[in-house]
């Protein structure tokens, strides 16, 4: 399909316009034409655009993309070098931030909430970029950890009792920490994001909710993933989803 047609049916099937973002959404960096085979990944790293350049790919679809609000925007050194790669390649690079947190068709936090056996995905927060939900049966914070491990691969930092019942859960996937607060306040037993900040620790002890810290990148594979083969499914284009491991 024509590159243009492709970023114009993500723009809307992501609703990007409607987000206020850290970053450019959609198109940005302009490839080939014609698009038929499209890698996907967290992060447009080196690592991914190699990978994809292995691969034939006429486009890398991501969710953590460039031009971020407030960074230096001179092309030198690691920038230099992941710019000068795309452009030798002809390859577009494709990036949905905020958008693909948030979207209840192939968002990051509704499928991790899914993967994770969290009922009723319920947006809240500023741009509805949390969520909370309910577990269909009440587990130990011991054993909702495990299953966190096992689903991610990934062993999560864990905040709390191990014994405490876990039934009420929120969460936001990547950096979204900052909402753990705003969690407490509708009552959750347990609040999930991929990071932790200093005083996540202090939350967690002066409240007596539970906090699990279950990684940026892990937390964050999910939406991607789902948008690419939604793509394939839908107009046939060749995808490929790359997870490159990040301990992050």
């Amino acid at each position: 399909m024509q590159r243009q047609q492709l970023v114009t049916y993500l723009d809307d099937f992501l609703e990007a316009a409607t987000f206020r973002d850290y970053c450019p959404n959609g198109l940005q960096v302009e490839g080939r034409a014609e698009v038929r085979t499209v890698v996907s990944g967290v992060t447009a790293s080196a690592a991914l655009i190699d990978a994809a350049i292995a691969a034939n790919a006429d486009a890398i679809l991501v969710h953590h993309g460039y031009f971020w609000r407030g960074e230096d925007a001179r092309l030198t050194g690691m920038k230099r070098a992941r710019m000068a790669k795309l452009l030798a390649h002809d390859i577009n690079l494709i990036a949905y931030h905020l958008p693909l947190d948030a979207s209840l068709r192939v968002g990051n936090n509704l499928l991790l909430g899914l993967r994770l056996g969290i009922t009723g995905c319920m947006p809240f927060g500023e741009q509805n970029l949390a969520a909370h939900g309910l577990l269909e049966s009440p587990v130990s914070l011991a054993a909702f950890a495990a299953r966190v491990e096992e689903k991610l691969e990934r062993a999560p930092l864990v905040l709390g009792d191990p014994d405490r019942t876990i039934t009420s859960i929120g969460w936001c996937t990547g950096g979204g920490q900052g909402y753990f607060e705003e969690a407490v306040a509708r009552g959750v037993d347990l609040f999930i994001s991929g990071e932790a900040a200093e005083q996540t620790f202090h939350i967690a002890q002066e409240t007596g909710v539970a906090f699990i810290g279950a990684g940026h990148h892990a937390t964050e594979r999910f939406g991607v993933w789902a948008l690419g083969e939604h793509l394939a499914d839908r107009f046939g284009l060749h995808h490929r989803f790359i997870d490159l491991p990040n301990p992050i």
